[in-house]
């Protein structure tokens, strides 16, 4: 992929978004060497309309932007980028330029998945969940009943935190029986959105 620099004088802009919580990070403008390099080294580099020079993200602050995905518009005029910030993303000391914080929890879920996904392609000696996933269905689906349990003896005698804690083993086990089945956490959600309508 190379993009169509010519329909601003050389530049595309990029827009950067973190790739686990979807928040827009910054915008920043690319040339033909800025994108190289930042396919090249796999972290994001600009093109700095002010200094003049290409500058990569980070290379005073050390906060870098290591890339993710690159991707085009339809026009091929301008670029997404998903990247995994190193810190703050603003020069202020901020997460984002728009003074937001980078921060959706919910979306770790999917990530968290994606992690599960690939424990269960490549299934590592010595991983607590290739041994689930070894174990085979009914022992996951019987992992996912003992959580269960264990959330509501939790919430009925229990404290708030031991509640949050054995609700995040429900939490996961389900995700782990949900890759075993070829579902992810991401069905559960279309179901119930359905069911909101």
């Amino acid at each position: 992929m190379e993009p169509n620099f010519e329909k601003m004088n050389g530049l595309v802009p990029a827009i950067i978004q973190d790739h686990i919580t979807s928040k827009v990070l910054m915008l920043g403008f690319m040339n033909p060497e800025a994108y190289r390099l930042t396919t090249e080294t796999g972290k994001v580099t600009f093109f700095s309309r002010t200094k003049q020079r290409l500058w990569t993200k980070g290379e005073e602050s050390g906060n870098f932007l290591h890339v993710v995905s690159i991707l085009a518009d339809c026009d091929n005029d301008t670029l997404l980028i998903k990247a995994r910030p190193e810190g703050p993303v603003c020069h202020t000391g901020t997460d984002t330029c728009w003074g937001e914080e980078n921060k959706e929890d919910i979306l770790f879920l999917k990530y968290l998945q994606d992690f599960i996904e690939k424990r269960h392609k490549e299934l590592p000696e010595s991983s607590y969940t290739t041994s689930l996933f070894r174990a085979g269905i009914n022992r996951m689906a019987q992992k996912v009943g003992e959580e269960a349990v264990e959330t509501v003896i939790e919430a009925t005698n229990g404290t708030d935190d031991r509640l949050i804690y054995e609700a995040a083993d429900l939490v996961y086990h389900l995700i782990v029986l949900l890759t075993a089945k070829g579902h992810r956490i991401e069905d559960l959600a279309n179901e119930l959105q359905k069911r909101h309508k």
